[in-house]
């Protein structure tokens, strides 16, 4: 498993040029939430369709998520881009049951030391229309283990609108508990939380569709 290992210069100058390679990707990058984040350390949990899923998570983590944020991340990803861990990243190697209970042990060690920790539980990057959205039930140990932590869904739609670049539309949903999704099982409450992230997702696109931005701000613009 690879660690987090990050860095306070690095950021900085990361931060420099991410803000122009977002600029220059994206016509705008909005943000939409109905109800104050949780102050406290936070599994924050979103659907996964694209590469930069993990850039636009960098961007949140710099200014609307409320505490400081480390991302699981797919091993084979963070080895071919090791500078992630220099951000906050850390990998899970799906294929390998003793590792990825290791992560899921570091994740939550991350947690107690009141570190939020993101994961794409689908595990995979699948188009973005694909339904449901089929969870791995990793995100259920660290509730499991972690039950007075809330788990936050956030809803990632790319668009292409009038203009040449695509927009992005970020939605964060009400956080809620382990207790709190209905079913006995791990299986069962991971299901419940599948359907909790897809009715969101579904709910974003429409307001993409019909847009209906009133009540969406704007982190990045070209």
């Amino acid at each position: 498993m690879i660690e987090a290992r990050k860095s306070i210069i690095f950021e900085k100058i990361f931060s420099l040029y991410h803000r122009q390679l977002l600029a220059y990707s994206f016509e705008r990058i909005y943000w939409h939430q109905t109800k104050t984040l949780p102050g406290i350390p936070a599994v924050y949990i979103a659907n996964h369709s694209c590469w930069w899923d993990g850039l636009i998570f960098y961007l949140l983590n710099r200014t609307v998520l409320p505490k400081e944020a480390y991302i699981m991340m797919h091993e084979s990803g963070l080895k071919q881009y090791p500078y992630f861990k220099w951000l906050g990243a850390f990998s899970i190697n799906r294929e390998n049951p003793k590792d990825i209970l290791k992560s899921l042990q570091y994740a939550e060690g991350l947690l107690q030391q009141e570190k939020s920790v993101w994961i794409f539980p689908q595990g995979d990057e699948f188009h973005l229309e694909s339904r449901p959205l089929y969870f791995q039930t990793g995100v259920l140990y660290l509730l499991e283990k972690c039950p007075h932590i809330p788990i936050v869904p956030i809803s990632f739609y790319y668009s292409f609108g009038q203009k040449r670049k695509p927009e992005v539309y970020i939605a964060a949903g009400n956080h809620t508990f382990h207790t709190d999704l209905t079913g006995n099982s791990r299986k069962e409450k991971t299901a419940a939380l599948e359907q909790i992230c897809t009715y969101q997702l579904d709910e974003l696109k429409k307001l993409v569709i019909n847009k209906q931005l009133e009540t969406f701000s704007i982190l990045s613009q070209r």
